[in-house]
């Protein structure tokens, strides 16, 4: 009995291992997929509980709700940005370059140290190599918006699968895990409740950027709607988020509007979105969120799951958004669990 026990591990190992290797191309999106159908457990029940318990019905209309919150804003600046890039002309890059190297500015007397270096690092600049690298970003930003695209469709249809079985899933695992049905629901639930924080909040703090960056493209003549998408979008994105597109905005009204609208738009942006919005209201959104969106407050600290965050991104890029936080609450999550076996004296 006991080496029948041990032959079925090793079985269910090995096929485990064959079921790993078979998808190891598709593990990033999966585990994307599987943490964003934790986070939405609670909408996917509601629309259970709606469609009467028609499980397909259920989970194609959460699928359909994310890519329409989540997904949809990425491929319409995607769209919108092929589109705006066949007509754009590439010399008003090195025009405004150019006009930016040669202009002529005098700093405050308390500032003045700063002028020769300023005026240095201009005269140094190679517009020729600036041009290249522009090109080449637009290229790189091709093939990767293209493969993020095919990234998206895939988390998609895993997604909804994620929804569709993984209550039975979950119903397995807790069989089999011997612990009380009461101290699992709280692990388990710890971990819904952190990854649907992270994502509400994700998606909140983008539109709030976005709406906050398309008032100022009003105020200043841009088209805010298109503007505050595509801001929105680049906020998510690691490491320069939205200075992808304040910076290049700027530099363009400050060679074609002069110095003080350019000063205007980059002032407000660093200031307003990127230190008051993002620095400080952040965490406050994600506290938020816990007290007032989730089922159960989660019992981490939110500037940890904020760290979390930032962490993430540094080590995995823009999914480690999601993946940032998943692994801190596994962590804590698998400490719980292994103070209560030990208390059992299952271990």
């Amino acid at each position: 009995m006991k080496n029948g026990k041990f032959f079925l591990i090793a079985f269910i190992l090995v096929v485990l291992a064959l079921l790993l290797y078979l998808f190891k191309d598709f593990l990033m999106v999966i585990t994307i997929a599987s943490l964003m159908a934790v986070a939405t457990a609670n909408l996917n029940a509601k629309f259970l509980s709606l469609a009467k318990g028609q499980r397909v019905v259920a989970a194609a209309a959460t699928t359909l709700c994310v890519i329409l919150l989540f997904f949809a804003p990425f491929v319409y600046t995607a769209v919108e940005l092929v589109n705006a890039l066949k007509d754009f002309d590439f010399n008003l890059i090195t025009q405004t370059l150019e006009f930016v190297k040669n202009y002529h500015f005098s700093l405050p007397e308390s500032l003045s140290f700063l002028e020769p270096k300023i005026k240095e690092f201009l005269a140094g600049l190679d517009l020729g190599s600036l041009y290249k690298q522009a090109l080449g970003f637009v290229s790189s930003f091709t093939k990767s918006g293209a493969k993020f695209l095919i990234d998206m469709v895939l988390i998609c249809i895993f997604y909804f699968f994620a929804n569709l079985y993984g209550a039975q899933l979950v119903i397995y695992l807790k069989s089999i895990i011997p612990v009380e049905k009461k101290e699992l629901d709280e692990i388990l639930g710890e971990v819904g409740n952190v990854m649907a924080v992270v994502l509400y909040s994700m998606v909140i703090v983008a539109i709030f950027q976005g709406a906050l960056f398309a008032l100022v493209c009003a105020f200043y003549g841009y088209e805010a709607l298109l503007m505050g998408v595509v801001f929105a979008v680049s906020s998510l994105i690691p490491a320069v988020g939205g200075a992808l597109i304040y910076v290049p905005v700027s530099l363009y009204e400050f060679a074609t509007n002069g110095l003080s609208a350019a000063a205007g738009i980059f002032i407000y942006c660093v200031v307003v979105i990127s230190f008051i919005a993002d620095t400080l209201i952040k965490p406050l959104i994600i506290k938020w969120i816990n007290e007032r969106l989730v089922k159960t407050p989660t019992q981490i600290n939110e500037l940890l799951i904020f760290l979390s965050m930032l962490a993430g991104i540094s080590s995995f890029g823009f999914w480690g958004i999601i993946l940032g936080p998943a692994i801190l609450t596994f962590f804590i999550s698998t400490i719980r669990l292994w103070t209560i076996l030990k208390a059992k004296n299952l271990i």
